[in-house]
């Protein structure tokens, strides 16, 4: 007879009942946890020994945890970035077993006192205008296909919209019979937010439904992008599908697509082109979704990055020479189970 161990009664109660109905939490973070803790639980296994049947809640120490960041960095050579991620998987698991498992809550608190990393703060991935342009001019219109590609790339970028909110949307998330035009996006923690459409974006979208009959009253639930089985895209195809177009245009013109373009880097463009554009730092925060104007904040940063070393580029000396010196419920199954959670 297989018994539960509380690690997987724990774990499965976080994931399918404290985040999505406690927490709000949006399916997308819920999948990323679980695929953090799929992880996680490799590592217990191959590292130390300890497989998913006999795993428990008193095996998640400091040290534990510690040790298994540590691992991601010098073995599986993951980035600061990821590291913290996984490290914020634990976080949100140990801040529930607070208050579900209070004897071992000392425990918790030295796992949540574990620092994220400082990351290097690299520099926007974006497109100029231009790129923006060449990449737009990518999909065949002549075929349904492109077409559809073509009204999901101009929405990314007109919306600011995260591939997750693209990929959620449905019939009835849009408003395009009369004006103002606007878009309903559902982003973290399942917050709503309308965002307007400008007339251009509008018409493509308009063409793009009416030749697939997604104004009919039948459809108002149905995905706004889908695949050639009527099944909404994912993110992994829209990722795709970006990647596609973003190959075809590095070949055209490598000056203007240089370095590694994902479907962020499309909304960090809109940003960064909506504040060189003179827009309010404030409006431009309403748009993404952000709930602080500091996660915005970055894009003001980077602008002025760009605009120094634009400057230092153009810098002509002018001054004389000088010297100078300076210089989950079952636990041989709980692996599976949360491989197969789905959103």
């Amino acid at each position: 007879m297989t018994t539960t161990t509380d690690f997987a009664k724990y774990l499965s109660r976080f994931l399918s009942e404290y985040l999505p109905h406690e927490r709000n939490v949006s399916p997308n973070t819920i999948s990323s946890y679980r695929d953090a803790f799929v992880q996680f639980i490799d590592y217990m296994k191959d590292e130390k020994g300890i497989s998913v049947d006999r795993l428990q809640l008193k095996h998640l120490t400091r040290e534990c945890i510690s040790e298994y960041l540590i691992w991601l960095l010098d073995v599986r050579k993951c980035s600061p970035a990821t590291r913290n991620y996984r490290l914020a998987a634990i976080h949100s698991l140990c801040k529930y077993l607070q208050y579900a498992v209070i004897d071992m809550i000392e425990e918790w608190q030295k796992i949540l006192s574990i620092k994220a990393m400082k990351t290097s703060g690299n520099t926007l991935n974006y497109l100029t205008v231009d790129g923006i342009k060449l990449l737009l001019a990518q999909p065949d219109t002549s075929t349904w296909r492109g077409r559809r590609n073509l009204a999901l790339l101009s929405l990314m970028y007109d919306t600011g919209a995260r591939v997750s909110e693209i990929a959620d949307l449905t019939v009835d998330s849009v408003r395009i019979t009369h004006e103002p035009y606007t878009i309903r996006l559902f982003g973290k923690g399942r917050k709503a937010r309308i965002v307007p459409l400008v007339k251009e974006q509008v018409s493509i979208l308009r063409d793009y439904m009416e030749e697939n009959h997604l104004n009919d009253s039948n459809k108002t639930a149905f995905p706004l992008f889908y695949n050639d089985r009527h099944e909404k895209l994912t993110r992994e195809g829209i990722a795709y599908i970006l990647n596609t177009y973003v190959e075809m245009a590095r070949m055209e013109s490598p000056e203007l697509i240089s370095g590694k373009i994902s479907c962020h880097s499309i909304r960090h463009s809109r940003a960064m082109h909506l504040l060189q554009a003179g827009v309010n730092l404030i409006y431009i925060r309403d748009l993404l979704g952000h709930v602080s104007i500091q996660t915005t904040d970055i894009y003001a940063r980077a602008d002025s990055k760009a605009k120094r070393e634009d400057l230092e580029k153009a810098y002509i000396n002018l001054t004389p020479n000088r010297d100078s010196d300076k210089s989950w419920e079952g636990n041989k199954n709980l692996r599976d189970w949360l491989k197969g959670l789905k959103k």
